[in-house]
Order: C-alpha cells, then structure tokens, then sequence
C-alpha cells in the first residue's frame, strides 16, 4: 500500500461530529485514525453489509474510574498500604 495520504472530508452534524470526536479522544484516537480503521475493513463493509469489528471504550480509562485510581495511589503513598489494597467503597458498581 502507498503510504502517501489523501484528504477526505465529512461533513456531518456539529453536535455529532463533537461527539464522535469526543467518543475517539477516549478511545485514543483521532478522528483521522478512527476514519482509516474504518476505511481499512471497507470491502468488508461492502461485502458483508456490516461493520465488521467492534468498537467500545474500555470502562478502565473512564473519568470515574481513573479518579478512583488516582485516589487509591494517593491513600497508597499516604498511608504506606500495600498495592493490592482496596477500598470497596471506592470499587466501580
């Protein structure tokens, strides 16, 4: 494959666009990325009449869960706990 690269532009909704872009900041992408990924399975897409992969943002990296981490390494380095010491109060429902 040519590793040259080509413009492509979308136009689509301002709210959904800041969405989209949202959603692929918290699955670490950009959108340019998320849009060659899905470029990529195009024939497949063609073929099967489906998206032919799944794509989801992995709960771990949430805001919420990433607070409750950066709470339990602060109580870690106060208290001295161990790492494998956890608050259940603090455990994501």
């Amino acid at each position: 494959m040519d590793n040259t690269t080509a413009p492509i532009t979308f136009h689509m909704n301002a709210e959904l666009a800041a969405n989209f872009e949202k959603a692929c900041q918290e699955l670490g992408l950009t959108t340019s990325e998320a849009f060659t990924i899905f470029a990529t399975k195009a024939t497949k897409v063609a073929r099967e009449r489906r998206i032919p992969f799944e794509i989801a943002v992995d709960p771990f990296y949430s805001k919420q869960n990433i607070a409750r981490l950066k709470k339990s390494i602060a109580r870690m380095e106060a208290t001295g706990d161990a790492v494998g010491e956890v608050d259940v109060r603090d455990a994501l429902c």
